[in-house]
């Protein structure tokens, strides 16, 4: 199975979640959080990097979980700013 290359959009999508996960683990160190959500340092580590631009949502979910951020959350706030419509999506999370 070959997979389909990322287009720009879905890339920039990619950087702007994992800033975000970044922006909401805060003071906690990435293998805590990495481990309260069932995963390794280094896959968080890809993500918040950028790197694994499209986790699964299982993946996400576990994320969402450990850090006590809704996915509701997550979604609005990964559109780029240029796509959101007005007065929904950014790039801040709000707890």
């Amino acid at each position: 199975m070959v997979r389909t290359p990322l287009t720009p959009w879905e890339r920039r999508r990619g950087e702007i979640f994992g800033a975000l996960v970044r922006q909401a683990r805060g003071d906690r160190s990435m293998v805590e959080v990495a481990a309260a959500a069932g995963l390794s340092a280094e896959t968080l580590r890809k993500i918040e990097t950028g790197r694994a631009p499209t986790p699964a949502f299982f993946t996400v979910a576990a994320l969402a979980g450990a850090l006590g951020v809704s996915l509701d959350a997550l979604a609005a706030a990964s559109v780029p700013e240029e796509d959101a419509v007005a007065g929904e999506g950014g790039t801040a999370l709000s707890a």
